[in-house]
């Protein structure tokens, strides 16, 4: 059975990915800060008729709770399949560029691209050992430097500095691990879920939970001739195309 870890997967976006990966035949880790709202999170899906789930206490942000996590899983299975980093923080609605605090700064970093970058360190022993290993990276339109470069466009005015730049960095991660890995068979992406409906946006968006987590999904489930170090954002550039960087 395929194996795969997906943090901050307690709630919304993520909760929904670790479902349709159990439906799809994975078992699916289930990392989570909290390890109680971990657990709660498997028995929905449990009381839902899905099997194979377990909660791991995981915080992106703690290199000790991840070396914890990497142990726990790997005393049960010595290969991951799968690696979703969807846990992120929006930092709050006050991001004005001018007075944004280095605090927010630092702490918005600290989840959305160190802690990628801890997870995706820790595990990636274990990916390796997978015949067709994916990572996705749950990214933003928002981070396109293209789309917000344009002053004009009324439709890019709602901006969120400090989220906007954790998550441009996050795809030039994402580049620079697909490029890392470009001779193997990772396939190593970024995705936009969309504006979807969850506790994140205030439950404000155009994108339902189901959507976004068919759009991450679907590139968790790529076949050997799928895409690598791209960034798709779907609700904005219909598939096939890609987001504009």
């Amino acid at each position: 059975m395929k194996s795969a870890l997906v943090t901050g997967a307690n709630k919304g976006i993520g909760l929904e990915v670790a479902k349709l990966l159990a439906q799809h035949g994975f078992f699916v880790y289930l990392g989570s800060r909290e390890l109680a709202s971990g657990e709660a999170a498997v028995q929905q899906l449990q009381a839902a008729g899905l099997a194979n789930l377990a909660a791991v206490q995981l915080d992106v942000t703690n290199p000790d709770s991840i070396r914890a996590a990497r142990v726990t899983i790997g005393e049960k299975t010595p290969v991951l399949d799968v690696l979703v980093n969807n846990a992120g923080i929006s930092g709050g609605m006050s991001q004005l560029a001018l007075e944004a605090t280095l605090e927010q700064f630092r702490a918005v970093f600290e989840t959305n691209l160190f802690g990628v970058a801890g997870v995706t360190q820790a595990f990636v022993d274990l990916l390796r050992k997978s015949p067709q290993p994916r990572i996705v990276n749950v990214s933003s339109a928002m981070a396109s430097l293209t789309l917000y470069a344009d002053f004009d466009n009324d439709n890019f005015a709602y901006r969120f500095p400090v989220y906007q730049a954790s998550k441009t960095a996050l795809n030039m991660y994402t580049i620079n691990l697909a490029y890392a890995l470009r001779d193997t068979p990772f396939k190593v992406n970024a995705v936009c879920p969309g504006y979807t409906k969850t506790d994140f946006t205030g439950h404000q968006g155009t994108s339902t939970v189901e959507e976004a987590g068919q759009r991450i999904v679907k590139y968790a489930l790529l076949g050997p001739d799928g895409p690598t170090g791209k960034f798709f954002s779907e609700e904005y550039f219909p598939a096939p195309a890609m987001c504009p960087w």
